[in-house]
């Protein structure tokens, strides 16, 4: 595959995605914005049908109307007295069915189309691997920057309001990031498995471990080691990669839940046999 050059780029913009969508999916599983993540991702269809509509880069203004979804929802969370689930219900529909709307009135049901909704990583072209970097980078900055603030309002947001954490920022900030990576994650996977990045590398860690540190080392390699594998699977029996990608995460998940130190007979397994003498006593 790698003697291709449609190989070589999809396996570098596969490895940016997931190294930062990782790290990512660890805030998100914490912080519980995992039906957040599925609701932005969904939202960009109505950007995608904006795009179509006006003749502009359909993940331009996929990427504009995230960003304006994600605000949204903290916007309206905050400030509307409404609770996340029902700011994210109302947002996602609405832009869906705006989508669907426009889509249909510029009579744009053509293969195109489902290439956003299923992904096309490997149609990717040297520009496209730039952008990703550009914008994973961003994306990882911000994350690295502010990972203490971040993982002080992830497990308790008024004790961090109350220590100085600027708990607004952050909160709008990891929504925008998140709005942003789903968007170039799109090229990958597509519209409708493209919360599945940002939501089973860190619910894998969880499983394994219970402190962050062994979490986004297990989300990470998860996150990784599922483009490789799903890209060469996705190769050799012609299948597609998005969904091929999202099968091996998976697969890793039941693994982690399987050999979970959680389970009973995990912990009868891994726990050392007690000495006759000790139970004596």
């Amino acid at each position: 595959m790698l003697a291709y050059g449609f190989g070589q780029r999809a396996l570098v913009g596969g490895l940016l995605i997931a190294a930062t969508c990782s790290v990512l999916s660890f805030f998100i599983i914490v912080r519980r914005l995992a039906f957040a993540g599925m609701g932005i991702s969904h939202a960009a269809f109505g950007g995608v049908g904006i795009g179509i509509a006006l003749g502009l880069n359909p993940i331009a203004t996929a990427a504009v109307f995230c960003v304006g979804v994600a605000g949204g929802i903290g916007w309206f969370s905050r400030k509307g007295r409404l609770h996340e689930d029902a700011v994210i219900g109302i947002l996602f529909s609405a832009s869906m069915a705006l989508g669907v709307v426009l889509i249909a009135a510029a009579h744009a049901y053509n293969q195109d189309l489902l290439s956003y909704l299923f992904g096309s990583i490997l149609a990717m072209n040297w520009m496209d691997v730039v952008i990703l970097a550009v914008l994973t980078a961003l994306g990882l900055a911000f994350l690295i920057f502010f990972f203490k603030d971040l993982l002080f309002f992830s497990f308790d947001e008024e004790t961090a309001k109350a220590s100085g954490v600027p708990v607004r920022f952050v909160y709008y900030g990891l929504l925008i990031t998140m709005a942003l990576i789903i968007v170039v994650s799109i090229k990958l996977v597509g519209i409708i498995l493209v919360s599945a990045l940002i939501v089973i590398p860190g619910a894998t860690g969880l499983q394994v471990f219970s402190n962050y540190r062994g979490v986004l080392v297990v989300s990470t390699v998860a996150g990784l080691a599922s483009i490789v594998i799903g890209l060469y699977l996705s190769f050799q029996f012609d299948v597609a990669s998005g969904a091929m990608i999202v099968l091996i995460l998976f697969a890793f998940f039941l693994l982690a839940v399987t050999l979970s130190p959680r389970r009973s007979y995990m912990q009868k397994l891994l726990k050392p046999a007690s000495s006759p003498s000790r139970e004596e006593d």
